[in-house]
């Protein structure tokens, strides 16, 4: 018995030297079998003689088949295992309500919800007597504040940044395709304006982040006369900073040089014989006064063009310091996009994905506050990203203070993306995340860009019909009060009671919640290093 786990690395040795035998000695057809039993042989033989793996040193051969499974380990739980409801990272029901949307087949559901209705966290909108009519779901709302000289009519639903690098050309072209086919804008991501973006004329936000791709000197810093050029298309209608993402928040991006093709380099003007490394922090500004002014100066030197934030909220006194930085200086961001920390992205380190960035709800509803507790709330618009893929989550998110939303892995799923959680390698089966040019054929532009298009279309007409069930015309009339949650007592409770909210200018005035005024002490504007905790403690006085 104690040599069974070699039976099979033996059986194949017996069977090999037998065919061999009886093919020399008898008939050439037995040598046949020896094009299955001799690489078998010299597998097993490999394995005992290797130091690299215990498991087939013990189990030579059959040990492979423990590798095999775990590879497949991902599909089997996806396609035989997976509960429709588990929504890590998101559900076959998400996933299954794209697809149907974006082929524009039927998205009912017999038999009623599937959903435990008394669970802990169950969210609901509420309904209302008088319905309404909502005759064009086409809802837009208006970006660009004061400073603002092209303010940009944008669709409540657009794709978030898709990075030439991190996606395909293919990809990008199919949801560039749809979004102009649809009237939705397109976010580049921080990887630079590639001419696949440019193809067909959808309306672009141009994404900027530490590493300034697409418009850096050999050196990595901004360069302000390549920023105008770029900056100055017809198709480019907002700037978007990006301070964090919420899947690796205070991290910076990378693109792994086994992705980095000649015509990424040269898009991104980076060396591709290295990693591409976005820094965690950006080098032209250190402090939110500066910060402010390099907003200023990219509304400038963009002709007058909305110019805003992307961030995953951390340290809450951080993003206070920020809004006390655009009081002192006049200066404000035209929006605000808020990255939860379920946020997606090609690759994050484990732990930072896990357990770094204040989640979308928490984050969402903290920013909105603050500008509200500061007055500076009608002058800013903000937006929501993170995991938002139904109806639902699109009016959860606007009643708790978005304007818009943005969304690119349920886009990713319209363009035939499968949740294969392999974009970081370059195999992706689907041909969406990859710069393999034999997989990217697997992604049709003529056949996943009217997907793409479709899956904004019907959303926005499932949003109409919640919005005409609660009574309402358009999104930014949603309230926390139409909102309801159970809570851990299990009982009902309101959004505006679930949620904190404050008062107009009551971080002026001081009566914002103790803890909020709290953390308003601790901003300071030309630092983002709070304030000691006795300086607090004597404001607080």
């Amino acid at each position: 018995m104690g040599l069974s786990r070699f039976f099979i690395l033996q059986l194949c040795l017996v069977l090999t030297l037998a065919s061999a035998a009886a093919g020399y000695y008898l008939r050439p057809e037995f040598l046949w079998p020896l094009i299955v039993l001799a690489p078998l042989s010299l597998i097993g033989i490999g394995d005992l003689i290797q130091s690299s793996h215990a498991i087939l040193r013990n189990y030579p051969i059959i040990g492979h088949f423990r590798f095999i499974l775990e590879a497949l380990r991902p599909e089997i739980r996806q396609y035989m295992i997976e509960d429709d409801r588990d929504p890590l990272p998101f559900s076959r029901e998400q996933r299954a309500l794209v697809y149907r949307r974006a082929k524009n087949v039927s998205d009912k559901q017999p038999f009623g919800t599937i959903r435990d209705v008394n669970a802990i966290g169950y969210g609901w909108i509420s309904h209302s007597m008088r319905p309404s009519k909502i005759i064009n779901p086409d809802f837009r709302i208006h970006i660009g504040g004061r400073d603002c000289l092209k303010p940009y009519a944008a669709s409540v639903l657009n794709i978030s940044g898709t990075s030439f690098g991190a996606v395909s050309a293919n990809a990008i072209m199919a949801f560039n395709k749809g979004a102009k086919k649809g009237g939705f804008a397109h976010n580049t991501g921080e990887g630079a304006i590639s001419k696949y973006h440019t193809k067909y004329g959808g309306d672009l936000i141009w994404q900027i982040a530490s590493g300034y791709f697409g418009c850096r000197t050999k050196a990595g810093r901004f360069d302000p006369d390549i920023f105008a050029k770029t900056a100055a298309l017809d198709q480019v209608k907002m700037i978007e900073l990006k301070l964090s993402q919420g899947a690796k928040p205070g991290h910076g991006g990378v693109l792994p040089k086994n992705k980095i093709t000649a015509e990424i380099a040269r898009t991104r003007l980076i060396d591709r014989t290295k990693d591409c490394v976005s820094p965690a922090a950006h080098p032209e500004f250190a402090t939110p006064r500066e910060m402010m002014r390099f907003i200023a100066y990219l509304r400038d030197l963009s002709g007058g063009k909305p110019v805003g934030l992307k961030l995953a909220v951390g340290h809450r006194s951080e993003f206070l310091a920020l809004v006390k930085a655009m009081l002192a200086t006049g200066v404000m961001p035209d929006f605000i996009t808020i990255d939860g920390g379920e946020g997606g992205t090609g690759a994050a380190p484990v732990e930072l994905a896990n357990h770094v960035g204040l989640p979308l709800v928490e984050g969402l509803s903290f920013v909105h506050n603050a500008l509200v507790g500061a007055g500076l709330r009608d002058q800013v618009r903000i937006g929501a990203s993170g995991k938002i893929v139904s109806a639902f989550d699109f009016c959860r998110a606007h009643a708790l203070g978005a304007d818009f939303v943005m969304s690119a892995r349920a886009f990713m799923f319209a363009a035939g993306c499968i949740q294969a959680r392999s974009c970081h390698t370059n195999h992706c089966p689907t041909g969406v995340a990859t710069q393999s040019k034999l997989r990217q054929r697997a992604l049709v532009v003529s056949d996943k860009a009217p997907r793409v298009e479709n899956y904004h279309r019907n959303t926005l007409k499932a949003l109409a019909q919640m919005l005409e069930a609660a009574g309402l015309n358009h999104p930014r009339e949603l309230k926390p009060w139409h909102l309801h949650v159970r809570a851990t007592t299990g009982e009902v409770v309101r959004g505006d009671v679930a949620y904190h909210h404050v008062e107009p200018g009551s971080l002026l005035n001081g009566t914002a919640r103790e803890w909020l005024m709290k953390q308003w002490h601790r901003a300071q504007i030309d630092s983002f290093d709070p304030v000691d905790e006795a300086t607090v403690e004597t404001l607080m006085a």
